[in-house]
């Protein structure tokens, strides 16, 4: 959740003060860890899970505010988003039945928020990204009203000077600018930590470095935003570019974004992980700090390093090192940042017991992995795990270069269960837990490729929105019943929401984005060529920046043809034809007014515009669309009410 007690003051006096406490917090630190204060011999284990909150469409649903109003449960607090929601799960003794304690602590939450939600007419959906979120959604009224979040946004927006560059290749690709860190919002995880002693630290996080990419590889649910289909994990490449302060002209230099995996091996301390991120990352925000810590231990107390702390939680590690004081005792922590939130509770364990297996494995296997393989593998192994899921090719720590599943399948799960049995774990969680992730990585069905599976057979039907909102539902309905992803059949269309009329959704919900469009000085011949040959009506001119210009139609096309006594050299520029500032409206405009909207004026389609950007289009075809389906469904009620 990170601390909300924070400004946003640029003043430089200010932040000189709060990098001095920085300083005296690493001080401090390093006295303790010479003096070993830390809690050792004790292994603890932990989790937070973060939510959508979706209304009956499987849409976002901003019930924040609401949602914590009735909440009071402690452990379920905000997120970034009006329909993001987290919960912390009390921290456990490593050992015996933990996990099946983990998931029954982690079903009665989830069940709890669902209960919340379920007031305001919401629900949960558990997904690395959700398949329905748009652009739309990201705005800064949808920002949860806490100052932690509004002073992160305008420290990262000063840095960044300017909106954010997005990026994403796979079958499709994203390309976008976005002006607030408000698509950190698009990403829900899973996240687990592990307690270890600082004399083992280095060791741990090494190995937590070098099997983030197979845990993930078997855990992806992330493959689709805004409708594109991205990477396996897209969650990834999205984070990594929603906070990046780096700016775009410096390509030279060797500068990090605040979201990465690391730079190297960590090889004494984890004093080398905190001093890295505060010699490369500019402090973002401030707070007030009373505390001196290095007074605090000559009086022989623990201090809390809220500087230290406060940083670090805006440097945002895949495997981030966390300091925190337990029954007054200090401890250190990896968190593992890496699994997506679901697809189901029972999937998110497993694949916690997964990668908390492996990390003792190869524990008592390797004292130093360094040794054995270099970490630009184990980088590049995590990029192509995010990307390509199961389908990846690994360099293993034997130097051999595998398929992630045979990896898994043959040396990987026989290691998770050595170390899980060495480390006292119960039988009953060994079978279970593994059980689940060897069946799934058999059957190859992650949560990325159900989601990716179901939205290909149903490709040939509806639209795109009703597609993702029926994908989504069929999510949540089998979050509900709770049967690990591997089980699950595909979503059907039949499963998605059906509206009652068109008051019940948006333009964006039908449009088409796919457009032919020309620029005002292309010729009257090649838009005739263009509607023939991609049977459209209405072809769209616009200008370099993809601002709307005018909208050429068939009809107007074909007056033109009628009335044309002769071509001048070079043909007719399409300027000449073309209906100047056509009426436009957004993609968050209500149907119905769309409707009424084209009728009032008499024409035949609607251009769709975005912050002066041309983004779709929406037609009568689409209407007839829209209209058959409501009548379809008038019918079947019909039909079924009469029998």
């Amino acid at each position: 959740m990170g601390e909300h007690n924070v400004h946003r003051d640029a003043d430089p006096s200010v932040l000189r003060s709060f990098t001095n406490h920085l300083i005296q917090d690493v001080r401090a630190l390093e006295q303790m860890l010479r003096a070993n204060m830390f809690e050792s011999g004790v292994r603890r284990i932990g989790a937070e899970q973060e939510l959508f909150m979706v209304d009956e469409r499987g849409q976002p649903a901003p019930i924040i505010e609401e949602v914590l109003e009735s909440n009071t449960d402690d452990r379920i607090v905000t997120e970034l988003t009006k329909f993001n929601i987290e919960f912390n799960m009390e921290p456990l003794q490593y050992g015996g039945d933990c996990f099946q304690q983990m998931e029954r602590s982690t079903d009665e939450l989830v069940d709890e928020v669902r209960s919340l939600t379920g007031e305001f007419g919401g629900d949960v959906a558990m997904t690395g990204i959700l398949p329905t979120a748009h652009l739309s959604d990201f705005s800064l009224d949808y920002m949860t009203p806490r100052p932690r979040y509004y002073a992160l946004n305008d420290a990262i927006s000063r840095l960044r000077g300017g909106a954010g560059q997005y990026q994403i290749r796979g079958i499709d690709e994203l390309f976008l600018k976005h002006d607030t860190i408000m698509l950190e919002g698009c990403n829900t995880s899973f996240q687990t930590h592990f307690q270890v002693s600082p004399e083992e630290f280095p060791r741990y996080y090494n190995i937590a470095q070098v099997v983030a990419a197979p845990c993930l590889a078997a855990a992806t649910n992330s493959p689709i935003l805004f409708g594109k289909r991205l990477w396996r994990e897209t969650r990834i490449a999205l984070f990594q570019q929603a906070v990046d302060t780096r700016s775009s002209n410096l390509y030279l230099r060797e500068m990090r974004p605040r979201v990465h995996f690391g730079t190297d091996w960590v090889n004494e301390s984890v004093m080398e992980i905190f001093k890295e991120d505060i010699s490369r990352f500019r402090v973002l925000l401030t707070t007030e700090l009373n505390e001196d810590p290095l007074e605090v231990l000559r009086d022989g107390g623990v201090p809390n390093l809220m500087a230290l702390q406060l940083h670090n939680g805006t440097v945002y590690r895949w495997n981030r090192a966390c300091y925190g004081i337990t029954d007054g005792k200090p401890h250190l922590r990896i968190e593992n940042r890496v699994l997506p939130s679901g697809p189901t509770v029972v999937d998110e364990i497993a694949n916690a017991v997964f990668w908390f297996g492996l990390v003792a494995g190869l524990a008592e296997e390797y004292q130093d992995v360094s040794r054995d393989m270099d970490f630009d593998d184990v980088r590049h192994n995590f990029v192509a795990a995010a990307r390509d899921g199961l389908a990846s090719q690994f360099v293993w720590l034997d130097g051999q270069k595998r398929p992630a599943h045979e990896l898994i399948l043959d040396t990987l799960l026989p290691r998770a269960e050595s170390g899980l049995r060495d480390t006292d774990i119960d039988d009953a969680s060994i079978e279970r837990y593994l059980g689940i992730i060897q069946k799934r990585v058999e059957s190859q069905q992650t949560g990325a490729q159900w989601q990716l599976d179901s939205v290909a057979k149903m490709k040939d039907v509806g639209s795109r929105a009703e597609r993702l909102g029926a994908l989504t539902r069929g999510m949540v309905e089998r979050q509900r019943e709770g049967d690990p992803v591997h089980e699950w059949s595909l979503a059907t269309l039949e499963e998605g929401y059906r509206p009652t009329g068109m008051r019940d959704t948006t333009v964006e919900d039908y449009m088409t984005t796919e457009l032919f469009t020309v620029h005002e000085e292309e010729s009257v011949e090649f838009v005739a060529r263009l509607m023939d040959w991609q049977r459209v009506r209405h072809v769209l001119v616009e200008d370099e920046k993809h601002r709307l210009v005018g909208l050429v139609s068939h009809r107007t096309l074909l007056r033109h043809m009628t009335e044309r006594t002769d071509a001048p050299a070079g043909g007719v520029p399409v300027r000449e034809i073309m209906v100047e500032d056509p009426i436009a409206v957004s993609p968050e405009m209500n149907t119905l007014d769309a409707v009424e909207k084209m009728r009032e004026h008499q024409i035949g389609a609607l251009p769709v515009v975005r912050e002066d950007r041309l983004v779709g289009i929406i037609t009568e075809r689409e209407f007839i669309q829209i209209a058959g389906n409501l009548l379809d469904d008038t019918l079947g009620d019909l039909e079924a009410s009469s029998d």
